[in-house]
Parts: structure tokens; sequence; C-alpha cells
């Protein structure tokens, strides 16, 4: 197996996206020459030329509009949001057109679209950088939304999307990009759950970025907890956290995002009608503060921290 860093894993899951299919092209702000600003996109266009890795203006509304009409032409656009706050100006492209064209075409036309945003903090960013915006898609209906937490997922995840002939967003956890891991040789099912660390005593269930939080407050906790990777956030996996939930009898939810309307709540509300009975505690949910991101020098006050992952299992396990 070949060990990357999740930036590495993208780029390569891409080269093969763009190998495999002629009519994959990737756009988006600096993807071209620059090769992103997180060089993601670094040397496709070198490689595939301009005609299929291009840069776009600063306006997401036209990156998505594009992508519509590219996609009615029988392509398979893959538009890069520089950053999660940024996506906001093509917010009504992606529910109105990208999330309703299907259907409004009584299935005629489909939107093959990937939509691929770094989201969530802990780089010490400015405002619109850090954000987790992902609850906004999930309640759309006609869109799929995925994030990955690792290397191995980001290479097969990113390859899996494109492919869809359903419209995909696809969030990155971008202060993982330089976390490294090894290469898996076959994928896992794009929206299926994984139990990443097998336990007895509690759940802890986690996507994008607080994966690698939630194993390692396992690892620092003298409870056996296990730690669901749910990497599909539409749809959810809800078997798989049943199936966990009946074993542990308890579970905590974790997310950067706000906890009120978020991923948790819906998690929760759907194992409390599906797994009641095999609980023994309130599901309680661990994210950010309903506040707007706060400046860098304040949001590891902000974010959950292992300290507060560890706080919540304590409290359920009270019970």
């Amino acid at each position: 197996m070949t060990t990357v860093t999740m930036a590495k894993a993208l780029n390569e899951g891409l080269r093969k996206a763009l190998d495999d299919d002629p009519k994959v092209i990737i756009m988006g702000e600096d993807v071209g020459k620059l090769g992103g600003v997180f060089r993601i996109t670094d040397g496709l266009q070198k490689d595939f030329g301009e005609a299929r890795v291009f840069d776009t203006p600063l306006a997401e509304s036209g990156i998505i509009g594009t992508a519509v009409g590219l996609a009615i032409r029988g392509y398979r656009p893959v538009c890069e949001i520089q950053f999660d706050g940024f996506v906001f100006p093509g917010f009504d492209q992606i529910v109105n057109q990208v999330a309703k064209m299907h259907n409004r075409s009584t299935g005629k036309i489909r939107m093959p679209i990937t939509i691929r945003i770094p989201f969530g903090g802990g780089i010490g960013a400015v405002e619109h950088h850090s954000e987790s915006p992902e609850a906004y898609f999930a309640h759309t209906a006609g869109l799929k939304v995925v994030s990955c937490s690792n290397p191995s997922d980001a290479y097969w995840m990113i390859q899996q999307s494109i492919r869809s002939d359903d419209p995909v967003v696809f969030f990155e956890p971008k202060r993982r990009y330089w976390a490294k891991g090894e290469l898996s040789d076959e994928p896992y099912p794009l929206h299926k759950a994984r139990v990443v660390r097998p336990g007895r005593e509690a759940t802890v269930v986690a996507y994008g970025p607080l994966v690698a939080t939630a194993l390692e407050a396992a690892d620092a906790d003298g409870h056996d907890l296990e730690v669901i990777d749910l990497r599909s956030i539409s749809p959810l996996d809800t078997a798989t956290v049943i199936e966990s939930v009946e074993r542990t009898g308890r579970l905590v939810v974790v997310h950067e995002a706000a906890v009120s309307h978020g991923v948790g709540a819906e998690l929760a509300a759907r194992v409390q009608e599906r797994a009641f009975y095999s609980l023994e505690a309130p599901v309680l949910r661990v994210g950010g503060f309903d506040t707007p991101y706060p400046a860098s020098r304040l949001e590891e006050e902000w974010l959950p921290t292992v300290d507060r992952i560890l706080d919540a299992v304590d409290r359920t396990l009270e019970y």
C-alpha cells in the first residue's frame, strides 16, 4: 500500500477520473495554473490541458451555472469552491438547478456534477474560510452529501462521486489535507458508514475532520469506545449506527457545525425512533456553538476537542 497525504490522494483521485473519462472536467478559481489554493489540482492542467482543467472568474454562481449547462451536454463537471464560506453566492444554483433538474425533467436530464468544498476550521483563517455548511445541503432533496476523513477514502470517494449520475457535494476537511495514510486497494461503498474502532461501552459518531479527534478521544479514554466514521451525510447510513447502539446502548454524535438543527440532531432523532429500547442514556451531541465562526485566536475554544468529547462520554455513562 502507498502512504500519501489526503491532498495527494485527492489529486491522484482526480487524475484517475480525468484519465478514465474524457467527459470529466475540472473548473474553479485558481484550479488551473496555480493548482488550487491547497494545491489539490496541482499539475492537472499541465497534463490534461486548459480545455479540461480551467480557471473561472471569482463568481460561484457562474461556476455552478456553467456546470449545469455542461452536465446537460453530457459532461461530468467537477467544481471547486475555494473555501466553505464562498459557496453561498452559488447556493441558488445548487438548490434550484443542480438539485432539482433531474426531477424537473421527469428523469430525462441527469446532473453528474461534483462540487468540492474544503470545509471546517483549525487552520487559523479569517472570516468565511472555516465554516461547516453541510446541513444546508443535506436538507436539500436531490443532492448527495459526503465527507472523507482519511487519504484512502479521499482517493476512492472523489472518483465514486464523479462517476455518480447524481450531484454530489463533496466536503473535504481542509485541516486534514496534510495527514498521511495508506491507500487501500479497493473502494468502500460511497454511502456506507464504517466502524473505524470497535468498542462496547459507547458509540461515538463523527465525520470529516472530527473522525481523527474522536479516535484520539477513544485512545485517551479508559473506556471502550466504538468510533464510527459516518462518511455520507445524505443519505445517512442509519443502519450501521443502529447496529452499534444496539450493542453499546449509548451514542455521542460529534461535528464542527453548530449543534442546533445539525446532522447530529437528525441522527439522534432516527436512533431514538428505531432503537429507543436499546438506549441506556439520551443521545448527546458535541459540536460548534450557535454563533458565527470566531476569529482565529478563539477557534480552539469554539471547535469540539478531545476533552469536550470525553465530557459527553462521561455524562452518557453516568446514566
